[in-house]
């Protein structure tokens, strides 16, 4: 079984928000990855605007749309609230009705998401969402650790996938600690439940090209959303190939 990969943009939004004026081009980028290779699109856009603006979402939306086998997939936290020209997360997928909806528990001080739910604590705010998204035809996806009883209260809600956070992964492999196999042994037991679950998996947060190998030796794993490192590698790669590579280990 191949796995999809996603790009995410956010990183060649924040780029273009350091200066005014649109450069680089997030729709330009996109449709560059997109004829790449890329399976699909990636956005999260967050209340502070701080990379992918509502404005980005609207575009890309209209650049997936039509295309056969190209997904659509906004990221964000389900109960930020509107603010100033940010109409809130559930506002946007109702707009543009994007394949897939992944909710993650991030707050506007974190410099990225650093963890998944606790549906121990947030299962009866989000069952609301989740019925309204279902509503709307999005497929769910939750940002989820590595966690059987957790990844279990995620199957109860009615939700078609899972989001695995790898960043522990990520960063541990990147020490070299010897505990990088139990990672992904812990990695591989949670795809196992997701699946008996009958929950589709995905993975995202620090994939690289020196981690993603080991750990698409996980089977059943749907999609990867890579962004950071994708776009550091164009850095250097160019990003038609950097793509082409992340592509390659995606369908080995």
């Amino acid at each position: 079984m191949s796995t999809a990969l996603s790009v995410n943009l956010n990183k060649i939004a924040l780029l273009r928000n350091s200066r005014e004026g649109d450069f680089p081009s997030v729709l330009a980028h996109g449709k560059i990855c997109l004829d790449a290779g890329a399976d699909g699109l990636t956005v999260h856009p967050r209340p502070d605007q701080r990379h992918i603006r509502p404005s980005d979402v609207y575009q890309l939306a209209e650049l997936v749309a039509g295309q056969e086998g190209v997904e659509f997939n906004i990221e964000g936290n389900p109960f930020a609230p509107a603010k100033g020209s940010y109409p809130g997360l559930l506002k946007l997928v109702e707009d543009t009705r994007p394949h897939q909806c992944t909710l993650v528990p991030d707050s506007n001080d974190q410099l990225t998401s650093d963890h998944g739910f606790d549906l121990t604590n947030s299962t009866e705010q989000l069952q609301p969402i989740i019925r309204q998204l279902h509503k709307l035809g999005v497929r769910i996806s939750l940002f989820m650790d590595p966690d059987p009883e957790q990844i279990r209260l995620a199957s109860a809600l009615g939700v078609e996938r899972i989001e695995l956070y790898t960043g522990p992964y990520a960063e541990r492999f990147l020490q070299g600690s010897q505990q990088t196999q139990d990672d992904l042994e812990r990695y591989r037991l949670a795809t196992e439940v997701a699946n008996q679950c009958g929950l589709e998996v995905n993975a995202g947060h620090d994939l690289n090209l020196q981690n993603l190998p080991a750990f698409l030796a996980i089977p059943n794993i749907a999609e990867v959303s890579i962004g950071h490192a994708l776009t550091v590698d164009a850095l250097h790669m160019g990003l038609v190939n950097a793509v082409a590579a992340y592509r390659r280990i995606c369908q080995s």
